[in-house]
C-alpha cells in the first residue's frame, strides 16, 4: 500500500485500492489528500463526496455495498455524501466491463429502478437501519443528473467533446478491446464518461468514490473540473468483490450474487459457503471487524464472516438466529427453525404438482426451471428430497408449515 494511503485514518484507508492524484512531495499540497482532509476539519467545511449509481437494474448486491459503506464512513466522519442517481446517463449505459453496447433503458424503467435502489439503501428509515445516513441534516444530497443533462444543448456538448480525443477514449480498456476485435462501438457510448465527468463539476465534488474499473471515468471528472476552473476532485477506488463462485466478479448476470435485500437466513446460508480464499476479503470490505479478531480455523472464519456480514444488514440478533437456523436445517431439525421467510398457499388450488408449486410460490422463475431443478435433486421438503416433478400433493395439509428448500441456500416455510 502506498505510504500516502497508510497515512490516512483507518476508517478511510480500509479497503482502498487506489488514491489519486498522489502528492510528489510535502510541498505539493494540491495533490495531498491527507492535507485536504485536515483542512476541511480545521475550517469545518465538509468535503463533498460524490458517488453515482446508474439504476440499470433493480438489485443492489454486496459488491455494490462496498462503495456505499465507504460513502457512509465519510458521512459518519462529518462529510457530505452526494449521491447522484444517473437517471440520464443510465439511458446511455456505462460501457465499463461490457463487450458490447448496452441496451438503452426508457425513462420509466430508470425511474422505477431508482425508487427500488433508494428503498434498498434505507431511504426513509432511521440511520441505524440504513446503509446510508438519510436522516442527519447536511450529511446527504440526492441528485439526479437529468437536472443538468436533460436540457444540455448541442453547443455545450460540442464544447465538452472538444476536450477529449478519440485516442483517449480508445485508451479505455473496453473500447480498445472492442475496437481491436471489430465489435461495434456506438458513438453515444463515448458520451458516458464525459457526462459522468460533468457530474463532478455540476455538484462541485471534492472526492469521487468508485470501483477500480471506474478510474478512467473518475479521471475524466478531474479533467472537466479543470476545464471549468474548478478544483479537481480526488479519486478513491475500491476493489471489485468476487462473487460466490470465488472466481468472477459479483454480478447478477453470473448468478453469483447476494442481494442486500435478501432475508437473513438466505444471506447467511450463501455467505457461509464462500470459498476460503475470499473470506478475509469479504470481512475486510463488508464489515468493520478487526483483523486481529478473525478466527484462525477456516470453517470458523467462514461462519464468523457470514454472521458479521449478515448482521450489517439485519442486525446481530437476526444474524444469530439465521446462523442457528442454518445449522438446524443442515442437521434436519426443521421443526425448530424460527426465522425462515414465509410463502403463502392462498392462491394455489389443490391438488397441485411439485413443479407447479415451486413456480407458483416464486422459488423458480418458471415451471420448466422447476422441473429441471427437481430432477437434478436440488429440492427438499423438510429435509427429504423431491425427485419427481409430477409428485402430487392432494391436500394443503401435506405441505403446510413445512420448509421447502431450493439448493443449499434458499429456504421458505409454507404458510396459509
Amino acid at each position: 500500500m502506498h505510504e500516502q494511503l497508510t497515512a490516512l485514518p483507518d476508517w478511510l484507508a480500509r479497503g482502498i485500492t487506489d488514491l489519486f492524484p498522489l502528492a510528489t512531495s510535502d510541498s505539493d499540497k494540491d495533490n495531498n489528500f491527507r492535507l485536504r482532509l485536515l483542512e476541511s476539519l480545521e475550517k469545518k467545511k465538509p468535503l463533498r463526496v460524490k458517488f453515482g449509481i446508474d439504476p440499470t437494474g433493480s438489485e443492489i448486491h454486496l459488491g455494490h455495498s462496498i462503495l456505499f459503506r465507504k460513502l457512509r464512513a465519510f458521512q459518519d466522519a462529518g462529510h457530505t455524501a452526494v449521491l447522484i442517481i444517473g437517471d440520464f446517463t443510465a439511458r446511455i449505459g456505462d460501457p465499463t466491463g461490457k463487450s458490447k453496447t448496452r441496451v438503452q433503458l426508457t425513462s420509466k424503467q430508470v425511474e422505477e429502478n431508482s425508487k427500488t435502489y433508494l428503498e434498498q439503501l434505507g431511504f426513509g428509515k432511521t440511520k441505524d437501519k440504513s446503509l446510508l445516513d438519510f436522516e442527519t441534516k447536511g450529511r446527504i444530497e440526492i441528485r439526479r443528473n437529468s437536472e443538468w443533462l436533460e436540457d444540455f444543448d448541442i453547443a455545450k456538448t460540442i464544447d465538452l467533446l472538444s476536450k477529449s480525443t478519440v485516442g483517449q477514449m480508445l485508451a479505455k480498456d473496453e473500447f480498445a478491446k472492442r475496437y481491436e476485435s471489430g465489435v461495434p462501438i456506438a458513438l453515444h457510448e463515448f458520451l458516458y464518461p464525459i457526462f459522468q465527468g460533468y457530474d463532478s463539476f455540476a455538484v462541485k465534488a471534492d472526492v469521487e468514490i468508485g470501483g477500480v474499473d471506474q478510474k478512467f471515468n473518475v479521471a475524466m471528472g478531474r479533467d472537466i473540473q479543470r476545464h471549468f476552473k474548478q478544483t479537481p476532485q480526488f479519486g478513491l477506488l475500491l476493489p471489485i468483490l468476487v462473487g460466490l463462485d470465488g472466481v468472477q466478479k459479483m454480478s447478477k448476470s453470473l448468478g453469483n450474487t447476494v442481494s442486500i435485500a435478501e432475508d437473513s437466513l438466505s444471506m447467511y446460508s450463501k455467505l457461509e459457503k464462500v470459498p476460503d480464499n475470499q473470506v478475509k476479503d469479504y470481512l475486510t470490505l463488508l464489515t468493520d471487524c478487526e483483523i486481529k479478531d478473525f478466527p484462525s480455523k477456516a470453517r470458523e472464519l467462514q461462519k464468523y464472516m457470514a454472521l458479521n456480514v449478515t448482521a450489517q444488514f439485519h442486525g446481530m440478533k437476526s444474524a444469530i438466529v439465521a446462523q442457528r437456523d442454518a445449522s438446524k436445517i443442515t442437521s434436519g431439525f426443521n421443526d425448530f427453525v424460527e426465522d425462515v421467510p414465509l410463502v403463502s398457499l392462498s392462491n394455489i388450488n389443490f391438488p397441485v404438482k411439485a413443479f407447479y408449486l415451486m413456480s407458483a410460490i416464486g422459488l423458480c422463475p418458471s415451471s420448466s426451471e422447476a422441473r429441471r431443478i427437481i430432477q437434478g435433486g436440488g429440492v427438499r421438503l423438510d429435509g427429504k428430497k423431491i425427485l419427481d416433478p409430477n409428485l402430487e400433493f392432494v391436500d394443503k395439509k401435506e405441505v403446510l408449515g413445512k420448509i421447502l428448500q431450493l439448493g443449499k441456500k434458499t429456504f421458505r416455510r409454507i404458510s396459509l
